[in-house]
């Protein structure tokens, strides 16, 4: 009750031009045909409106101006016994009628213009396309909910092993990082803080200049004057522990060599004088 309450009425298709004819009884299986009727005189014309409610579509033929109800064919199926085509022409239909009591009637119905008669047929083609498949929905979603469910929960006790990546190995020992390119070169992954800010170096100021000490300069000696002292001079001659002679020579003779021993005769110097 509560699903037909939900249910409303859709309009599928309307045509202004119809025309309804009293058609004979069929004596034969062979299918109707339009030549049979009086084309010329329709017994009725008027509007023709395809409306659908649920899964039931519904033809009804109403008045042009006041949209009176003249007759109407529920439809369960199509193609079926409700809509007829007939056998020697596309604009013409043979469709069975009902009026409140449940009487039905066989009456056929015929469009001027043959866009229409394909509209109307087209129309209730894509109604029954569209039932058809709300059935197999339903019918799906009903053997859905009879099948067992499966039961994906952890039972009570129940444990999973995760095997993730540079976690340690069944050693004991970190795993191993992949190696990168074809030179065998492995690369350690990044610091976790991320880049590694190094301090400026801050720039030499005034004031440690000033601090700076300059050691004393070294004294060389006591007697030396201050000059002597900044010109980095040697200790003058009379400063020095033992005066030499100026005419004393250093070196000695050339020409001739001293005897190392006193009171020796001299020997023949091995000196070869220039």
């Amino acid at each position: 009750m509560a699903a037909a309450e939900l249910e409303y009425e859709s309009v599928l298709c309307v045509k202004p031009d119809v025309n309804v004819y009293r058609i004979p009884p069929r004596t034969s299986n062979r299918g109707y045909r339009a030549s049979d009727w009086k084309l010329d005189h329709p017994d009725w014309t008027g509007r023709l409106r395809v409306t659908s409610k649920g899964k039931t579509a519904y033809i009804k033929l109403e008045d042009k101006v006041s949209g009176e109800l003249f007759a109407q064919a529920p439809i369960d199926q199509y193609p079926g016994i409700a809509v007829e085509t007939v056998a020697d022409s596309s604009r013409y239909f043979v469709i069975r009628i009902q009026d409140g009591t449940g009487r039905s009637a066989f009456i056929g119905i015929g469009f001027t213009d043959r866009g229409d008669a394909f509209d109307f047929n087209v129309s209730l083609q894509d109604h029954f396309k569209w039932v058809k498949q709300e059935t197999e929905i339903s019918k799906e979603s009903q053997e859905a909910d009879t099948r067992p469910k499966l039961d994906l929960g952890f039972k009570e006790g129940q444990t999973i092993k995760l095997n993730i990546g540079n976690m340690t190995s069944k050693k004991g020992g970190a795993a191993k990082p992949r190696v990168s390119g074809s030179g065998g070169l492995s690369l350690l992954p990044p610091p976790p803080g991320g880049k590694i800010a190094v301090p400026p170096i801050p720039p030499p100021s005034s004031t440690a200049i000033a601090n700076h000490v300059t050691p004393p300069p070294v004294q060389k000696s006591c007697n030396a004057s201050s000059a002597d002292i900044l010109l980095d001079l040697d200790a003058p001659a009379a400063a020095s522990k033992a005066p030499v002679s100026a005419t004393t020579d250093l070196w000695g003779d050339f020409s001739t060599a001293s005897s190392a021993v006193p009171n020796q005769a001299p020997q023949q110097s091995n000196w070869v004088q220039f």
